[in-house]
């Protein structure tokens, strides 16, 4: 009898603030191991820590440590970070969920991280190359991070798929979400895709 292919690891890349009790990143992790799902997390880096190296190195430590296929999923500056950690590493991955990637080009609200902080932490400017992956770009109409054209833009240079959720704020906790059933949908998407095929 032929074995079913393994599961890919998920491997969850928070955003700058990190892992968030209630959030859906966080209660996505839950779900998967009790159904059975290789999880791995991007360690806490410190909401203050704005070093973009030292983060896209976390993220490389994790998943190099990770055997077999991996699906990334990414929310806000932590679709960013991917998109750096892209261009240098080698490690294969299978598809990318991108949820709501911030526009640091552009001054935002308070309580974030000035242009000035994000420069010269080395964010900036935004990696407009293509990912070497399949990867979904999920756009938000309304957050207060990125306007939806500059989010469609980003999709396009990464070459990634655009999914429209509509007004869905930041798609955090402070913009109603908590669990988010799409996300594991999208992870069973790239998980049953061949390897390079979206």
């Amino acid at each position: 009898m032929d074995r079913l292919p393994a599961r890919p690891t998920v491997l969850i890349v928070p955003g700058l603030r990190d892992a968030v009790p209630g959030h859906w990143q966080t209660l996505l992790a839950e779900d998967l191991d009790l159904a059975g799902w290789p999880v791995a997390n991007v360690p806490p880096m410190g909401r203050e820590n704005l070093d973009c190296a030292a983060r896209i190195d976390a993220i490389e430590v994790v998943a190099q440590a990770i055997d077999g296929p991996i699906v990334v999923v990414a929310h806000s500056g932590g679709c960013v970070m991917v998109a750096h950690w892209a261009q240098r590493t080698r490690r294969e991955v299978q598809g990318a969920v991108l949820a709501t990637p911030p526009d640091f080009e552009r001054p935002m609200p308070d309580g974030y991280p000035t242009l000035a902080a994000l420069r010269e932490g080395g964010w900036l400017p935004l990696p407009r190359l293509p990912l070497p992956f399949d990867s979904l770009v999920i756009a938000s109409r309304n957050d207060p991070l990125a306007s939806f054209e500059r989010t469609t833009e980003l999709a396009r240079c990464w070459n990634s798929r655009l999914v429209d959720m509509g007004d869905v704020g930041h798609l955090n906790p402070a913009s109603g979400y908590g669990r988010w059933p799409l996300a594991q949908l999208f992870i069973e998407h790239f998980s049953a895709a061949p390897q390079g095929a979206a």
